[in-house]
Parts: C-alpha cells; structure tokens; sequence
C-alpha cells in the first residue's frame, strides 16, 4: 500500500525518532511504501530535496518559516502551506497512487491537500488528532469567541470542522479525548472514531548508576536528591505561573531538586524566578535529543504540567518518554484529561490537580518515602502493553478492514 504522510514536523527521515517516524517505520515494517512531506523552512538556506531509504521516501519541501516567528507571519505562513504541499504532490508525486493518507493536528489547514489526494487517487483519510484547536487556545486565553477575535475563531472553527469532515477516521488519544470530540462534534459519525494513542517504538532508555553519575556531575545536579525533572515545551498551555508556586513552594525542601529542561515563550518567567536565589532548582534550555533522554534518565520522577484552565482532555506524549526512561511520573493537570487516571490506574506515578499547591508538596513527601524503581519498572512494562507502534499500527489497519 502506497501511503502519504504529511506533516510540519521537521524531520530528515523515517530514521529519526518521534512520534511519527516510529509508527510509519512499522509500516514499512510492514511492506508499505511510505511517502512523507515535511516543511525545511526558508531560515535553513537549502532547496527542496527528498531522503529515500528503503520502503520510505520524504520530501523535504521549502516553506516559508512557521516556527518561532511573530503571529502574523505565522498565519500567512500556515495558510500558504497547503497550496505548497498540493503543488508539489502534482510535480513530485504525480505518478502515485496513494490508498491511504495519514496527517495529524495540528494544524487544521491541510483540508485541501487531504481533499485533492482523496479525489485524485480514491485514497482513504485517517487523522491523527493530537490537538483540539482552535477551543485550547480559548481555553488559555489566547483566543476569543467573541468580539473581533472572534472572527478569527470562527474561521479556525469552520476550518476544524471541514477537516473532521473529510477524514474517514480520526484517531484520538485517549477514552476522554474521544468523548470530548464526540460530545462536541455530534455530526461526525461515531463509527469513523477511534482511540489511537500516542505511541512508539518501544526502547529502554534507562541508564545504570554509574552514568546516571557521569550525567548528573556533567549537569550539575546533586547525587544525593531525589531529582524531578520537567522536559519540554515551557509555553502557556503547561501553566508555568503553577509550576513556579509548586517549585517556589519546596524552595526550602533539602531532599530535593528539580531539573526543568527545554523552551518556550515562558521560559523567562522561570529564569526571573531563579534569580530570587531558589537553591534546589536548575533551568537548561533545549538540548540534542540523544542528551535529553540521558539527562531524563539520570533524574528519578518524570513531571508532566497542564494549564488548569484546559477543557480539552490533552495527553501529552512526552509522558512516553518518561516511561521509557523507566521513571515513575508526576502528572499536574487540569482535571478533564485522563492522563493522570492512566498513570494512577497504572500504578506507576502520582496526579493532582494543578490549582492545588498544597497537594503537591503533599504528593512530594509521598514520593520521598516510595520506592520509585519499582513503578518506574511497572511502568515501562504499561508502555510496552498501551503505547508500542505495533499496537497504533494495528489500530489503524483493523480500522481499514473493518469500517
């Protein structure tokens, strides 16, 4: 089966190691020929080019940038993209024929694209909804429904709706996430919805003591402590104003120390923090994948914060990554995703609810008494039976055989 993936994650190939990359290498696994579009921004100075290896072949397609610029250019980017992926379907892709087209949210603005492949080859849709937009930007406050802001809603709404209608399945990622899209979306047939969870290939990222040793001395990070680690995007959807009153909140507390690791548009707000002279706390912009699985590795809880505002049940996937690191998990989210009933039920970590800093730090001396390798372990094993790519792969072909 002849497949296209499209995407505005940044990747070289199937050799890389994400969310995607891992479940599409299972179909090549497979005997699928896979075909992926990914952006190369026009910051990097190169020319369209395309990888192939193996069953495999992406297309590295010049676009204007999209990341880390102002909301404006931003937006005229995303709308430019469409019209540039279809164009270069006809000019790189024209002699495929593809029988099943697989993207994700976000974005929302790929509707054109999916719709000219389904009527240009009779190909099947599935989507990958890894983001509610635009009602997580109302939620934060970074939308309105009202207003003249609410244009702006509106459109992103309709876009929405013209994708779920176009897709022939739609992968949520959670029991919750699927609920909320069905209860809100009461047009979309049900039988077209599936639970497709984040997934990946599955690998033991955890190190021994020795080189836990090496990377905390090379970070800086104590030997002693009981270390926590917050990894990844640090913007307003993880509610960074709760995480500082929680880190803010155990300043005092001399058994342990927190190593928050990655980027975003809050990311000031924790370093103005730091400044007041908190001790046990340690701030490390993004780093190269290969060293952030090892840094993770080397602390011993796992930390996932959401915004309590959120009304959309989000799960992010960087709790795969804790798991693979064989660390227990702490999950401080609003209450209406389900992550942390996962993790709970699972046995393999803690939640609260992130309005609430005194459960927190209730959680924190919990934690100091518990024997963490046991659940990092109980929970590398749940990895292995929910979130493998083998288990993603076969949702999605039983959904083709059987809808």
């Amino acid at each position: 089966m002849n497949i296209l993936f499209l995407t505005l994650l940044d990747f070289e190939s199937l050799e890389d190691s994400n969310l995607y990359t891992d479940l599409l290498r299972e179909f090549t696994k497979h005997g699928h020929i896979v075909y992926v579009i990914t952006p190369l921004e026009r910051r990097q100075k190169k020319s369209t080019y395309i990888v192939e290896k193996g069953n495999s072949k992406v297309l590295r397609l010049k676009t204007p940038n999209s990341q880390k610029i102002g909301i404006l250019e931003k937006g005229i980017s995303l709308l430019s993209i469409p019209f540039l992926y279809k164009l270069a379907i006809k000019k790189y892709f024209s002699d495929i024929r593809f029988e099943l087209i697989i993207y994700s949210t976000p974005p929302i603005t790929l509707t054109p694209v999916v719709d000219y492949v389904k009527h240009r080859d009779g190909a099947k849709a599935y989507l990958l909804l890894k983001d509610i937009f635009p009602q997580n930007a109302v939620d934060i406050g970074l939308m309105s429904q009202n207003g003249a802001k609410g244009l702006v809603y509106k459109y992103f709404k309709n876009k929405e709706r013209q994708l779920y209608a176009i897709s022939d399945y739609i992968g949520c990622m959670s029991p919750a996430n699927k609920e909320y899209l069905m209860e809100h979306n009461p047009e979309i047939d049900k039988e077209k919805i599936d639970v497709c969870p984040n997934c990946v290939e599955v690998v033991d990222k955890s190190i021994n003591k020795e080189r836990k040793r090496i990377i905390r001395n090379k970070h800086g990070i104590p030997q002693d402590k009981i270390v926590f680690v917050y990894g990844g995007n640090l913007g307003k959807p993880q509610g960074i104003p709760f995480l500082i009153k929680c880190l803010s909140q155990e300043k005092d507390n001399t058994d342990i120390f927190f190593v928050i690791v990655g980027n975003g548009t809050e990311y000031g707000k924790i370093d103005e923090f730091l400044k007041t002279g908190v001790q046990n706390v340690k701030l490390i912009p993004r780093v190269p994948k290969e060293d952030y699985d090892e840094l993770v590795a080397a602390c011993d809880v796992g930390m996932i914060f959401l915004d309590h505002r959120f009304t959309i049940p989000n799960f992010p996937s960087r709790l795969l990554g804790y798991m693979q690191a064989k660390l227990p998990i702490l999950a401080v989210t609003d209450p209406n995703t389900d992550i942390g009933r996962a993790i709970t039920e699972g046995g393999f970590g803690w939640w609260c609810e992130s309005i609430n800093v005194e459960e927190f730090s209730s959680i924190v001396q919990e934690i100091k008494k518990t024997e963490l390798q046991k659940l990092g372990e109980r929970g590398f094993i749940y990895l292995q039976e929910h979130y493998d790519v083998k288990e993603g792969y076969k949702i999605i072909m039983d959904s083709l055989e059987t809808k």
